[in-house]
């Protein structure tokens, strides 16, 4: 196998399958997110336990037919309580879908076949049914987040 041969391999290889998470350019790594949403997402914690319970109750920032952050450069700005996830507090989270990209890579896991980076297409998310849009409700119309826990983001 010739130098150019070798070289050509490796650029099919795709970005995630090369490096680790704490290798990727901020690019990279900001395409792992899959824009399901589920990270979004109100979670209670039972203090005594420690157990987290997922709602379907979507932060106010969160546009509820894209799934993405309205104002995500800014949304610490919005919303303080808003957690920054990166390649070195992963591990804090454990409370991130069985489903993300970020949590996958980091147990060793690839992608599943309707991530936009395998699939090519940002829709495939949500023909797949990962995708928040259509069973969120707004953070502004809820009082109490206890009447909204659900089993599925998680």
């Amino acid at each position: 196998m010739s130098k150019f041969d070798r070289k050509s391999k490796i650029e099919k290889v795709p970005f995630w399958k090369q490096k680790t998470l704490l290798e990727m350019t901020k690019p990279e790594w900001e395409s792992l997110c899959d824009g399901c949403g589920r990270c979004c997402l109100n979670k209670l914690e039972n203090e005594d336990t420690l157990e987290i319970y997922h709602t379907n109750v979507a932060c106010r920032l969160l546009d509820m037919e894209t799934c993405k952050c309205s104002s995500y450069p800014d949304r610490k700005r919005f919303v303080p309580e808003c957690q920054i996830l990166t390649a070195r507090n992963l591990k804090k989270y454990p409370w991130l879908p069985s489903t993300c990209a970020y949590r996958l890579l980091s147990e060793g896991r690839d992608l599943a076949w309707w991530h936009p980076l395998i699939s090519g297409d940002s829709e495939t998310v949500n023909e797949a049914g990962i995708s928040v849009r259509g069973r969120i409700v707004s953070e502004r119309d809820t009082k109490d987040l206890e009447n909204h826990i659900v089993s599925w983001p998680a």
